[in-house]
């Protein structure tokens, strides 16, 4: 008997039946690698495995194997997932799996019915599926009920751990299941699935942390990569309307009647289910109503849906389903929030709006087409300004068509993804957890709460003395409060924050208005404009017929047009390992297969203008005058500390009006001294065993990014600012290179 075949026999008829009912004619390397350490072994299990490879199932066969076997007394499975979106889809699934198990599956996270959630309460068994905010408000406002519900817990499921690893909401859960497992006093085993995990090791160090179990990590045979990729250029407002040709299919010419770019975009999801996807709410929203506005001008039915987090939940769900119908066209546009892993069936087409920031990113959104075996398809299209002939040499160049080659040729040429990469000091989680672990257990003294926050793996470099300050802080702010038996409680500030539902959730939030259409939802917005006046939300636009600040709602209609819209927020951090590729792209002659031709000849145009201005072999370059520009090619947090670095010796070269563009390149004027004198100076300076990144921090700086940091002293910000967000041997490393091209 083979492997397969064992484990196929030990399967429950149930799982057997769904094999056989989807057709599946052998069980799959990871489903077999999978049951194998569930099933033979003790220990956790990293899955990492393409999308549509099965892991879900991979990893529930086995578990499902287990419960059947020796059943829980209380809730089996804890599933946690990062969307509400995702745990809906995976309900839906887990639904059809356990039709004939008598196992029960419950999904619990804020737009769940109350009854569904009583009904777990009242006979907590089977599968529990959780967002990390929910089991947050659980652990607070349920302590005495946790030990009963998860009293015989098996295993725990962390799915998109690759969302996860390095992040607060990540070092989140992995406090909130240190702190269950105290609560239920077992250990029970974790299992993280990924599509895109960069550094498998690390990832199941971080999937073990707090607990004493090794994690299996199995290792597949590489498949050869089997795209359709393609990407496109054009430039925004050119009269030559000619730029769009035909449609990637061949088919009918189409003329450019509002914007080459669109058009071309509507053209590649015509009478295709399509998913496209941008960076941002805002332009999601604007390439949302461009589609239905084309659409209106060719008298096209209007199929086009959009998703993303400021949305309600009813609009979500739309489009979630009408793209789960395989005999509807249907075009949503996007945000990260359907890159993870809804299954939505017969995928045919993937579009990406300029160039996605990670390989992780990319690989995730490609990855939602090419299921039910066809390969992955995606078309990406860049629209840019066309440079006016006196344009400066960084503006000149298309720094989006740049990072998307090079975050594909870093995938084909390395199967380079991002690794994660751990936060030492995340103050505003720790000021969170310690809120949140009184609120659950009640009074402590600072020596038992510092026992029990300390010894969270996400803490496990932060000094008692470090934890001592925030705590003295904390009390001077009425966020805690010492009792007459000198024990810590919740303070009333700390009551004001705990008493908001949005306490549970440790990313940046904000105030916002809900909008409505008569009884409608329609999501929220951030600042609602006055009467009277106009805004854009789920791809049209409204008109302001009353506002009730009160109860911050937003009561519209609908009218006809287009708007921008804002909110506030980050776009995340990119690797050096991206920045060097694009600076490869520009040396180098390739002709990428996946190019069509306006971007081709971009291409050549960025190569010729580049090679002319010496940029392809130096890294900082003359403009005339005073004017110099460095590119720099490092990612996010180096190119940041480099900044810092001249600006400590602005004063000493006459330097000013630096001005930069992410982490592409910074311009600025050098009054004294040439390019050489100004490397050789900070390489003085921070070239040494003893420089440290502090001293790039200004003590005036209070460098304030996620939720709870304005709460958080000053010294203890610019501390974990230094050795969370600065990259000082990188950047110093960097000078040296760029010292050896100043020579030559």
């Amino acid at each position: 008997m083979t492997e397969a075949d064992r484990i196929f026999e030990r399967f429950p008829s149930f799982i057997r039946e769904y094999i056989y009912s989807h057709g599946w004619d052998s069980l799959r390397a990871v489903q077999i690698e999978a049951a194998k350490t569930i099933l033979d072994t003790d220990r956790h299990l990293l899955l990492t495995s393409s999308t549509a490879s099965g892991k879900t199932e991979a990893a529930f066969f086995p578990i499902l194997t287990k419960l059947c076997e020796h059943p829980s007394s209380s809730i089996a499975v804890l599933y946690v997932a990062p969307l509400k979106s995702l745990i809906n889809d995976q309900f839906a699934r887990m639904e059809e799996l356990l039709d004939e198990s008598g196992i029960r599956v419950t999904h619990w996270h804020g737009d769940v019915a109350q009854s569904q959630k009583k009904r777990l309460l009242a006979h907590p068994e089977g599968i529990l599926q959780i967002t990390p905010e929910s089991l947050e408000a659980m652990l607070i406002n349920r302590p005495n009920d946790v030990a009963r519900l998860f009293a015989d817990l098996r295993f725990i499921v962390l799915d998109e751990i690759h969302t996860l690893t390095g992040s607060d909401r990540g070092n989140q859960i992995l406090c909130q299941l240190s702190r269950l497992e105290r609560m239920i006093g077992t250990s029970p085993r974790r299992v993280g699935l990924s599509a895109t995990v960069g550094d498998p090791e690390a990832a199941a160090k971080w999937l073990s942390a707090g607990t004493e179990r090794k994690t299996d990590v199995p290792l597949f045979a590489e498949e050869r990569i089997r795209w359709r990729l393609g990407m496109e250029h054009f430039f925004i407002q050119n009269l030559n309307f000619d730029q769009t040709t035909s449609t990637v299919s061949g088919e009918s010419k189409a003329r450019a009647m509002m914007d080459a770019g669109y058009e071309y975009v509507y053209e590649c999801a015509r009478q295709k289910k399509a998913l496209v996807f941008s960076n941002s709410r805002e332009e999601t929203e604007y390439v949302c109503a461009t589609l239905r506005q084309i659409a209106a001008k060719r008298n096209d039915p209007d199929v086009f849906l959009i998703h993303h987090g400021n949305l309600s939940a009813s609009l979500r769900e739309e489009a979630e389903l009408k793209m789960k119908d395989d005999e509807t066209f249907a075009v949503t546009c996007a945000t990260v929030t359907m890159e993870l892993g809804i299954d939505i069936g017969r995928l045919e087409r993937i579009l990406q709006m300029d160039s996605p920031n990670s390989v992780s990113g990319f690989l995730q959104r490609l990855g939602r087409s090419g299921r039910r075996g066809q390969p992955p398809e995606m078309m990406m299209v860049f629209r840019e300004e066309e440079p006016l002939p006196n344009a400066p040499l960084p503006q000149i160049i298309p720094w989006g068509l740049l990072r998307a080659i090079a975050i594909v040729q870093l995938y084909i040429e390395e199967r380079f993804v991002e690794p994660p990469s751990n936060k030492k000091e995340p103050l505003s989680l720790l000021f969170h957890q310690t809120l949140s672990m009184l609120a659950s257990c009640g009074e402590l003294t600072a020596a038992e709460l510092a026992d029990r926050i300390l010894t969270l793996a996400p803490f496990a470099v932060v000094s008692k003395e470090t934890y001592r300050t925030l705590l003295v802080s904390m009390l001077n702010n009425d966020f805690l409060e010492m009792t007459e038996e000198k024990g810590l409680i919740v303070g009333l500030a700390g009551e004001r924050l705990l008493n908001s539902f949005k306490f549970y959730a440790v990313f940046n939030d904000s105030e916002d208005f809900t909008v409505r259409c008569e009884a409608e939802e329609l999501g929220t917005i951030t600042t609602p404009p006055p009467v009277g006046d106009r805004f854009a939300l789920a791809g049209r636009v409204w008109e302001v017929l009353e506002l009730d600040v009160a109860r911050r709602l937003v009561f519209v209609k609908g009218v006809e047009g287009k708007m921008e819209v804002s909110w506030p927020g980050e776009y995340g951090e990119i690797h050096t390992r991206i920045l060097e590729r694009m600076r490869r792209v520009l040396q180098e002659d390739t002709v990428y297969p996946y190019l069509k031709g306006n971007a081709v000849r971009r291409l050549e145009m960025a190569r010729r203008m580049a090679r002319n201005a010496g940029m392809t072999d130096r890294f900082l370059v003359y403009l005339g005058g005073y004017t110099w520009c460095l590119f720099p090619w490092l990612g996010t947090r180096s190119f940041r500390t480099l900044r810092k670095m001249i600006g400590t010796v602005a004063s000493e070269f006459g330097i000013s009006g630096m001005d930069f563009e992410g982490c592409n390149y910074m311009t600025f004027r050098m009054e004294r001294g040439r390019g050489e004198d100004l490397v050789r100076q900070l390489l003085r300076s921070y070239g040494v065993q003893t420089a440290s990144p502090m001293s790039l921090v200004s003590p005036k700086e209070l460098p304030v990014f996620e939720k709870y940091d304005e709460y958080i002293p000053a010294e203890l910000l610019r501390h974990a600012y230094a050795v969370d967000r600065l990259n000082l041997p990188e950047a110093v490393g960097r000078l040296y290179e760029i010292l050896d091209t100043l020579k030559e």
